[in-house]
């Protein structure tokens, strides 16, 4: 079977076309940012009040700013660790790193919010 040679040349330009960036670009230039591991939950930025403590639950209930792209501002319980429970009471503005971990959000890296953080 004959192919014609404009169909194969516009096959072998398209070709050296997709592979050239692939190719050039990548020994060139290695990647800017590490893709996260298999697994590891998306964390999303958080800046809220804590309105109730809830000990028996390891949780805080906190009422949070929108979170750009995720979710709307809304009020939800957290699970967090037993130190950040004992550093932070009801009233307490905050910032820290949310996930969906399981059935459950999980909220790390809690800091207490500055006053110049606020958007």
């Amino acid at each position: 079977m004959k192919i014609p040679a404009r169909a194969l040349r516009t096959a072998l330009v398209f070709t050296a076309t997709a592979l050239a960036p692939m190719t050039v670009g990548a020994a060139a230039t290695p990647p800017t940012t590490a893709a996260p591991a298999p697994g590891t939950p998306k964390r999303h930025t958080l800046r809220g009040i804590i309105t109730a403590v809830i000990s028996e639950k390891s949780a805080f209930v906190v009422k949070h700013e929108d979170i750009p792209g995720v979710m709307r501002a809304m009020t939800m319980m957290f699970q967090v660790d037993a130190a950040t429970l004992k550093a932070f009471k009801t009233g307490d503005t905050i910032t820290g790193l949310m996930s969906r971990q399981g059935n459950a959000w999980v909220l790390e890296e809690v800091k207490p919010a500055s006053a110049e953080s606020k958007k």
